[in-house]
């Protein structure tokens, strides 16, 4: 058998870099949005209502002084999914706990909210949620102002307990189901999320600014950012495909490189 074709080396090279494309965007940010069909399943109630509900999802511990909150995250088709666990909270305070999660779409980390950020809100025990977008004039909420409820979102606070992972003690869990053409398809987002104990007055959050007020959110600049590392939430599922697809093109080519060296080293 001849030498791989100049053709050939070209396309190994090709598939290469598409594949490392596809392994090096991990590097990108600090949450994990993994895509997963088996959020079509989740029941929003506020927590852990059958065991498998969450697992797959990714997974951010967010630790504190108190104990952890559990972060997991994933998408599917038209919504990105967002629990946000909070373990160490016990003492349930219906109607003032409450957790946030903001996206900022851009990733472009300003100083002040604009018009492409947006968050959303649920309250403990509470039956109504909340949407706000930036650029406001108003700096008393940070910038922020309220918006209509976007239709297909959801967010909700609630117990979770005997079927929960992390805790069957009853806890404060929140969660949200977040439409993605609100945010816009991107593989990387600008992302913050809070939750407010009202037992002991305190915020905790994923942002550099150590502020405990629990009335302003932090400005962009300040907040951390969550990826989608196979960029399946812009395109999709193509992504998973196409790198399935050149990793089986490059095994191939591979094995026709070695075929082709064997037979010169028998020559």
């Amino acid at each position: 058998m001849k030498k791989l074709s100049k053709f050939d080396r070209v396309l190994l090279v090709f598939v290469s870099v598409l594949i490392l494309q596809n392994i090096m965007v991990s590097s990108y940010g600090d949450v994990i949005v993994t895509l997963s069909s088996s959020m079509e399943d989740i029941i929003f109630d506020g927590k852990w209502t059958f065991e498998r509900e969450w697992k797959e999802s990714g997974l951010t511990e967010i630790p504190t002084e108190h104990g952890m909150i559990i972060l997991r995250t994933s998408h599917w088709q038209n919504y990105v999914y967002i629990l946000l666990d909070v373990v160490f909270d016990k003492t349930i305070d219906k109607g003032a706990d409450r957790a946030t999660v903001c996206f900022d779409s851009n990733n472009d980390k300003t100083k002040l909210p604009q018009v492409d950020d947006y968050c959303f809100e649920a309250v403990l025990g509470g039956k109504r949620s909340f949407v706000y977008q930036g650029g406001s004039p108003l700096a008393l909420n940070g910038n922020f102002e309220r918006i209509p409820n976007t239709e297909g979102f959801i967010g909700i606070g609630g117990v979770s307990d005997e079927n929960d992972r992390y805790s069957k003690i009853p806890h404060a869990s929140y969660e949200f189901r977040i439409p993605i053409d609100l945010i816009d398809r991107k593989d990387i987002y600008g992302f913050y999320a809070s939750v407010y104990d009202a037992h002991f007055n305190e915020i905790h959050h994923l942002s550099s600014d150590q502020t405990k007020s629990p009335l302003k959110i932090p400005n962009p600049s300040t907040w951390t950012s969550i990826y989608s590392p196979d960029k399946s939430l812009p395109e999709f599922e193509w992504p998973l495909l196409t790198l399935a697809f050149s990793s089986l093109l490059l095994i191939y080519l591979t094995r026709r490189y070695k075929s082709a060296q064997n037979s010169i080293s028998l020559q």
